[in-house]
């Protein structure tokens, strides 16, 4: 089992390199590639835009909002700066005004427990092999510059109805979900303004809208455990159509409109895969002969007394073998197995001892593939496996391999990592995955169609083209592998030292956001004839390592 808790520590590590190419070391740094110089003299056309007073509207992704946080180094490189400066070669002002957060970590909120240090964005910390968040984090404190003058409206974490509402800019009170520390803090008037009256008072000649994901992003990254935050199909229709209205009703601007991209593919989903339990051969015959001496066969007897099938009987058998193995799961939507436990002891077909045994798995099974779809795991999941469900046992019940990821023993007071939702915030079944998309793919209509209300004014940037940069990025086209190449260079699609992906596994790294930027402009030049040069990705900072003030580097740290 030593082995085992060792490998499952490294989890994310061995995530982080799986792709990072030879020599591509430098990349950690602000390096500046001889081999892509800037050109002496940049030809630029706005053609039938207007770039005069270009503003941006959205959440993170237009914020800057990356490793966890907003911190400088990532508004300095939100898309909204990187599409600002190009555009200011065809007629847009060379200053683009942002919220600055002036924090050189910010505040990395998941990160941060109740009671503890604040703490700060992630970095990469090559000795653990492994995102950690670094010491010395800000709360958000007011924006002190010119409100009136700003030209980014990006705030994170925001759903589409969050533009529309005062009560985003506050009170900062349990009573009020709508509530962002983000929007108060440079809102023109808090708790009276919105986030789209303090863009459209700007009177913009151009802008970028990117809105919706969190809408069913947040669904996603709960496990699908909290359908309450889910927006419903009307709800969704009725805001971004008043949004986008609004906008055209109230301004004379043109702009591109940006629809939600297939997200599951993204690191925080993909990085700890479901048969993330790496057993030894000696470790592996001793734990299927447990399970096949003390759980399966007590299932059998399940299936022969109870009706209960015995395919859905045997979706709860644990087996072990050398290598990869799926992780054990606590799942809420199963049939609980209490009542059939206890009449089973009462038959004398179990002890009252193994009755007692029984108790984690009376709504357990392993992840599983379905129609060769993996169920998928989510990046916090990671750094629960390994850890002891019960470390006063004396023989240690480890999470996810005895013990199922999101039960909670009886014994142990403090709660363990994924238990809030009974574990079902851990993972995406193949259900949930399938109910996301058809949610997504909904919601991606409702844009289309509000694109197409306006378009000689509006025009889109599909994330979901076949050959576009999410495809290539996360080998979504068919017979493409994992991966884009810019420049010649091959960058991974995760947060390795040659992704483009930043360390929270969800926004894009400097080169992500330069990536986009340049299909944003890709769609200006197609869309309003225009001539914009494209950013110089690898020109742009990629992950960040830890120079001493990581969490992970402190004596203790973890």
């Amino acid at each position: 089992m030593k082995s085992f808790l060792k490998t499952t520590l490294f989890i994310i590590g061995a995530a982080l390199f799986i792709s990072a190419c030879e020599g591509q070391t430098d990349s950690l740094t602000n390096d500046r590639l001889e081999e892509n110089p800037v050109p002496d003299q940049v030809t630029a056309d706005a053609g039938d835009a207007d770039f005069s007073n270009y503003v941006a509207i959205g959440n993170s992704l237009t914020a800057g909002f990356m490793d966890g946080a907003l911190y400088n180094l990532g508004q300095q490189n939100s898309i909204p700066a990187l599409l600002a400066d190009k555009l200011s070669l065809a007629g847009a002002p060379d200053e683009f005004n942002q919220p600055d957060i002036n924090s050189e970590r910010g505040y990395n909120q998941s990160a941060t427990t109740q009671g503890g240090p604040i703490l700060g964005r992630f970095k990469l910390d090559t000795q653990a092999e492994a995102p950690s968040p670094t010491l010395d984090g800000e709360l958000p404190t007011a924006f002190t510059g010119d409100k009136s003058a700003l030209d980014n409206f990006g705030v994170p974490g925001i759903t589409v109805g969050q533009l529309l509402t005062s009560a985003t800019g506050g009170p900062d009170d349990p009573s009020n979900p709508a509530f962002n520390p983000y929007y108060q803090r440079f809102a023109s008037a808090p708790g009276s303004s919105t986030i789209l009256e303090d863009a459209i008072s700007t009177q913009p000649t151009f802008f970028t809208l990117w809105i919706g994901n969190n809408d069913v992003l947040g669904y996603a990254i709960s496990g699908a455990s909290n359908p309450a935050i889910l927006t419903s199909n009307s709800d969704f229709q009725t805001r971004f159509n008043g949004v986008v209205n609004n906008l055209m009703g109230n301004t004379q601007a043109k702009g591109v409109v940006v629809n939600i991209p297939p997200f599951l593919g993204l690191p925080y989903f993909r990085a700890v895969p479901y048969n993330a339990i790496e057993l030894g051969s000696t470790e592996a015959q001793q734990l299927d002969q447990k399970f096949d001496q003390q759980l399966n066969p007590v299932l059998d007897a399940v299936a022969a007394n109870f009706p209960h099938t015995q395919a859905e009987i045997d979706a709860r058998k644990v087996h072990y073998q050398q290598g990869a193995n799926p992780i054990l799961v606590n799942d809420p939507s199963l049939d609980d197995l209490e009542d059939e436990f206890d009449q089973l002891q009462s038959m004398n077909v179990i002890t009252a001892q193994e009755r007692a045994a029984l108790v984690p798995y009376e709504q357990s099974r392993p992840l599983t593939v379905v129609n060769g779809k993996p169920e998928l795991v989510t990046l916090p999941t990671g750094s629960a496996l390994g850890q002891e469900a019960n470390p006063s046992n004396q023989r240690p019940e480890t999470i996810g391999v005895i013990t199922p990821l999101g039960y909670q023993p009886a014994s142990v007071q403090e709660p363990l990592p994924c238990t809030q939702a009974a574990g079902d915030e851990c993972y995406l079944t193949l259900t949930e995955q399938q109910q996301i998309e058809q949610k997504r793919g909904t919601f991606n209509g409702y844009i289309q169609s509000a694109v197409n209300s306006y378009g000689n004014r509006l025009a889109l940037y599909n994330t979901n083209a076949p050959k576009g940069a999410f495809a290539d990025m996360f080998g979504l086209a068919p017979g493409d592998s994992p991966g884009i190449t810019v420049d010649g260079v091959d960058l991974a699609p995760d947060f390795s030292p040659g992704g483009v992906l930043s360390l929270d596994g969800i926004h894009p790294n400097p080169r992500g956001n330069g990536i986009l930027t340049n299909e944003i402009i890709t769609v200006i030049e197609n869309e309003f004839n225009a001539n914009i040069p494209k950013v110089d990705v690898l020109n742009l900072p990629s992950v960040q390592l830890c120079d001493g003030n990581c969490v992970s580097q402190q004596s203790g740290g973890s």
